[in-house]
């Protein structure tokens, strides 16, 4: 199993609603401060911080995904997932999941495959 494998992600239409989950290793998940976060990428443009949950379980957010998409995890099964609705296009991206701060392997930040997300018109 991979340090952090993101899946859910999809083609889905404006308005529509999807969930990201991000399967996480034992050890991954069940580190120091267990903060965990959501990033996305579009096409040529930097990855952006879309939201985060802490150990206790507070959650932050972006304002562009504020009241639209919710953050939580199940330690249980070592996941953290993004509900995300209301899409729109500006939602379209490469969705990451990562620790806070994020995972290192050999000294270089570690980031998973991520889960594509379409949301057309």
């Amino acid at each position: 199993q991979g340090h952090l494998v993101e899946s859910g992600g999809g083609l889905v239409q404006t308005g529509g609603s999807l969930r990201l989950s991000c399967a996480a290793s034992r050890s991954t998940f069940s580190s120091a401060t267990n903060t965990m976060a959501w990033y996305r990428r579009t096409p040529g443009k930097q990855r952006d911080w879309v939201a985060t949950v802490t150990e206790s379980g507070h959650t932050t957010y972006a304002d562009s995904v504020k009241n639209r998409f919710i953050i939580f995890k199940d330690n249980a099964k070592n996941t953290l997932y993004l509900q995300m609705s209301s899409l729109n296009a500006e939602d379209t991206a490469v969705y990451y999941c990562n620790t806070v701060p994020p995972l290192r392997i050999n000294g270089q930040v570690y980031w998973g495959q991520g889960t594509p997300v379409t949301v057309s018109s």
